[in-house]
């Protein structure tokens, strides 16, 4: 039964004598069916986030600069990143630069969202989102999954200051924050346990 149907339907209901409903009646029968449409509206939800589609990531350390959310995609250039990664300091990191439009990255993401997944707890995956749109970064990690977060860099800056061309990178750094090992083609199962190990991390 529609609310308006069911307005109508409690006015029927008066009494012979009282057909015509009070201005008070009136306004409170509004303000119920009011209260039940904005009920309804809150009870929509982004899947495995709340109303305004947040999701906190899988971290394995806390830093001032770490984004806690895999959708907030915080602006990165060289500078802050590498002020990242000083925080980081204590805990292996596995960086992998990848974009939205990347075939390669497709294909590689399925195994880095496993591992992280999987190991986490130990070390601490980073995504590094490049020459990209935000949009369409965020359908990436929806779509495949990741759990961790991911910092955007529109100008690919990072990656071009890291001595790179072309994506997919991943760069294994120990808990020094030295750059142990790293990957230039889309990750395989034995290059990514080859990396992880290169850091201490057992795959």
């Amino acid at each position: 039964m529609s609310y308006v149907r069911l307005v109508f339907r409690l006015r029927d209901l008066a009494t012979a004598d009282d057909r015509i409903w009070s201005r008070r009646t009136r306004v409170r029968a509004v303000a119920v069916v009011l209260v039940v449409l904005a009920t309804g509206c809150q009870s929509a939800t982004s899947p495995g986030g709340d109303a305004h589609g947040r999701r906190p990531a899988k971290n394995a350390a806390t830093a001032q600069l770490l984004p806690k959310d895999i959708f907030a995609f915080p602006s990165f250039d060289f500078a802050s990143y590498q002020t990242l990664l000083t925080q980081l300091k204590g805990t292996p990191v596995v960086v992998n630069i990848w974009a939205s439009w990347c075939p390669p990255c497709r294909r590689e993401a399925p195994l880095l969202a496993s591992a992280a997944e999987t190991h986490g707890d130990a070390v601490q995956f980073l995504g590094v989102d490049i020459l990209d749109d935000r949009t369409d970064g965020r359908a990436f990690i929806e779509r495949y999954g990741i759990p961790y977060p991911s910092l955007f860099d529109a100008s690919g800056e990072i990656r071009n200051q890291l001595g790179f061309i072309g994506i997919p990178q991943t760069l294994f750094y120990d808990a020094q924050g030295a750059i142990a090992s790293s990957w230039t083609a889309p990750l395989t199962t034995e290059a990514l346990r080859d990396g992880l190990s290169s850091v201490g991390v057992p795959a």
